[in-house]
């Protein structure tokens, strides 16, 4: 695929099978590109990669976010019970509920939730959408400021002005395109490099401000991040003070405590080696990946058992 590095080798019983192709960057603590992979200062849509800056444009705006608020607010969560009662609770203390949330209805990720849902005979909710808890903190910041609720998702409502400025300014550049994500909220588009500048503001910012609050917040309760066995969830705590945050179509950002930084975009949208690829990249640059090596196997299997595995190439 021209312009595009070939990141990861799907790998069984010694044949290679498929190659995953599209983008990597990694960022020394200083900014500068230390691994550049394929198209790297094209524009690409963040997806959920992004929430982390949405949740620091809600928590500047004025939303009273901190600790697991704030974490969900900047993560996809799995749609577990304890993430919905969080989202109640951010909802209720601006005096609105579930019905103001203008995500799409859905089951939530985490298996054993949506069987025990389907068994009592519920349906899809906006509520276990992994996206609920970044739009309570749109809605806790509209209220806030007197902002109008209905429209929180408009491209040009205050609240998502803020949202763009705040992308724009820690990633360097301005966004190169604005789109749509799945969860109806404004996307904008940023380069590989910009998104990974951006998520290394986050850890690198001063203890107290705003930015380090966001990146602070998600460390310390990353089950809020993700959820029950998620991968983000894993890797944070498998490598304590760095942030990892993926989005759909196959985007992962993780910036250690150090400020190295990495940024991956799979251009065939799969997520299943985006993990390997990002602490192969890291390893590269010489950071301490080792308590995570676990993440770094991804098996092919055949039968049931292990008959190959998927190779990131960076490494």
């Amino acid at each position: 695929m021209p312009d595009y590095a070939a990141l990861a080798e799907v790998i069984r019983s010694g044949f290679v099978e498929s190659v995953h192709y599209g983008s990597a960057v990694g960022l020394d603590p200083s900014g500068r590109a230390e691994v550049r992979l394929g198209k790297v200062d094209a524009p690409v849509l963040p997806r959920s990669s992004a929430k982390p800056f949405q949740a620091l444009a809600c928590l500047t705006a004025g939303a009273a976010l901190a600790g697991p608020r704030l974490a969900i607010a900047a993560g996809s969560h799995t749609g577990e019970d304890f993430h919905v009662r969080l989202v109640q609770e951010i909802l209720e203390d601006y005096g609105l509920d579930f019905g103001a949330l203008a995500c799409p209805p859905s089951w939530p990720e985490d298996s054993p939730t949506m069987y025990g849902l389907i068994r009592q005979g519920a349906e899809p909710s906006r509520e276990r959408m992994n996206c609920s808890g970044k739009h309570a903190a749109m809605l806790a910041a509209a209220v806030a400021n007197g902002w109008d609720v209905p429209s929180y998702l408009s491209a040009d409502h205050p609240l998502q002005l803020q949202v763009r400025s705040v992308t724009e300014e820690l990633a360097g550049e301005k966004a190169a395109h604005v789109a749509v994500d799945g969860c109806g909220a404004p996307l904008f588009g940023l380069s590989l490099t910009g998104l990974a500048r951006a998520v290394q503001g986050l850890v690198l910012a001063a203890p107290g401000t705003a930015p380090r609050q966001v990146a602070d917040a998600m460390r310390a309760q990353p089950e809020y991040v993700g959820g029950t066995g998620h991968q983000n969830t894993e890797l944070m705590r498998a490598l304590p003070g760095a942030l990892a945050k993926g989005g759909a179509e196959g985007v992962l950002v993780v910036a250690m405590e150090s400020g190295h930084s990495v940024a991956v975009k799979v251009i065939d949208g799969s997520p299943r080696a985006t993990t390997a690829i990002a602490l192969a990249v890291l390893r590269r640059m010489g950071c301490d990946v080792a308590p995570a090596a676990a993440f770094e196997r991804v098996d092919v299997l055949g039968g049931g058992v292990p008959v190959g595995r998927i190779v990131a190439k960076p490494a």
